[in-house]
């Protein structure tokens, strides 16, 4: 039974909750990086290395945190490994350095490692994060060589750097560009929507906190409580405007 939920703690970050196309986190890179394999490999290996070191340390610190800094504590843990990160691939792998460029700083606020850090290592054991990182980090990885595949073979004709020659005569350039990559990423969104569409759900017919990531956030005050006052406070508005204007008119 133990080995079946670490086994499922990692298929969840790779499939169920997959966090690019399921969960829809960490977008820019996404985006930015998939007009090449070798971009796209290198950006989700180097944040799968960041999210299990950082899940593991946060795990391992969690009950010494304080609670009431431990988003600022969650950032610099994470970028500690950023930085050895980012100063190992410009000693030893220059070319990668240079081509993810500022994306592989932007990995410090990633919303992937920022929110495995709060969701699940601050609540977990250093074996279940560890699995958790491995299974992000994968799931990450893998949805952006798969994006990548297609926008670089489909769009430049080539597949890593190597040219395809047969590919040379239907190529579709767009696709290396950024309508091209919001093409890819919503179709494939689509497809994984699809493909993991539970039979027989129940579909959620109003808005609501459920599902929400800053749920945890609000105090006693609902969703739909704010959107009445809200609401009550937009027509208080409207009506003193009416109330001053009709006044404007009688010293006129």
């Amino acid at each position: 039974m133990t080995n079946n939920r670490k086994l499922m703690i990692v298929l969840r970050g790779i499939i169920m909750d997959n966090p690019v196309l399921i969960l829809i986190l960490g977008t820019c890179p996404t985006l930015a990086t998939t007009t090449s394999v070798i971009s796209a490999f290198s950006m989700g290996l180097a944040a799968t290395v960041v999210l299990v070191c950082s899940n593991i340390v946060i795990s391992a610190l969690r009950k010494i945190i304080p609670e009431t800094v431990r988003i600022p504590c969650y950032i610099v843990i994470i970028a500690a490994f950023v930085t050895a990160v980012q100063m190992l691939l410009q000693a030893f792998l220059p070319s990668i350095y240079d081509m993810l460029g500022v994306y592989l700083a932007l990995i410090v606020v990633n919303c992937i490692i920022l929110g495995r850090a709060e969701m699940f290592a601050r609540k977990n054991n250093v074996l279940d994060s560890a699995l958790d990182g491995i299974g992000m980090g994968i799931g990450f990885l893998v949805a952006l060589v798969l994006m990548a595949t297609i926008r670089e073979v489909l769009g430049n004709g080539s597949f890593a750097g190597i040219v395809i020659p047969f590919m040379q005569y239907i190529k579709i350039p767009v696709l290396t560009q950024a309508p091209g990559g919001f093409l890819v990423y919503g179709i494939l969104i689509a497809l994984m929507n699809k493909l993991t569409e539970k039979k027989g759900g129940v579909k959620r017919k109003s808005f609501s906190c459920d599902g929400c990531p800053s749920a945890h956030l609000c105090n006693k005050t609902s969703c739909s409580e704010v959107t009445e006052l809200a609401a009550e406070a937009l027509d208080t508005a409207v009506e003193n405007k009416e109330i001053e204007n009709a006044e404007n008119k009688e010293v006129v």
